[in-house]
């Protein structure tokens, strides 16, 4: 359960994040009830992922997912560039996220 946990942080995250850009600067309610709303998801569900799996982890993989997803909305959803090293710094993200969950003996197999 603690993984399907920080899959809903995660995505209760990234819900927010959009939604915050789409709010402008908290000017339009809907979007900005949702931001509020996927953020209370978020940290809600990211508490009960600390019961089991470590807090360095967890906020690890949660931070490391939501930049890697933000970023690809941000790209195919506002229209925004990424550059080279931005490409490459999501790419080491990626593969620290890869790291922790296939080589750590901090996270439970």
């Amino acid at each position: 359960m603690p993984w399907l946990y920080l899959a809903i942080a995660i995505t209760g995250e990234v819900i927010g994040t959009s939604a915050l850009k789409a709010s402008e600067s908290f000017s339009r309610l809907g979007p900005s009830l949702i931001t509020v709303a996927g953020y209370a998801v978020a940290f809600y569900f990211l508490a009960l992922t600390l019961r089991t799996i470590p807090v360095g982890v967890a906020y690890a993989i949660w931070a490391g997912a939501g930049i890697v997803i933000i970023s690809l909305i941000g790209l195919f959803v506002f229209g925004q560039k990424l550059d080279a090293a931005a490409i490459a710094g999501i790419g080491l993200i990626v593969a620290g996220v890869v790291v922790i969950n296939t080589l750590s003996n901090s996270v439970s197999h």
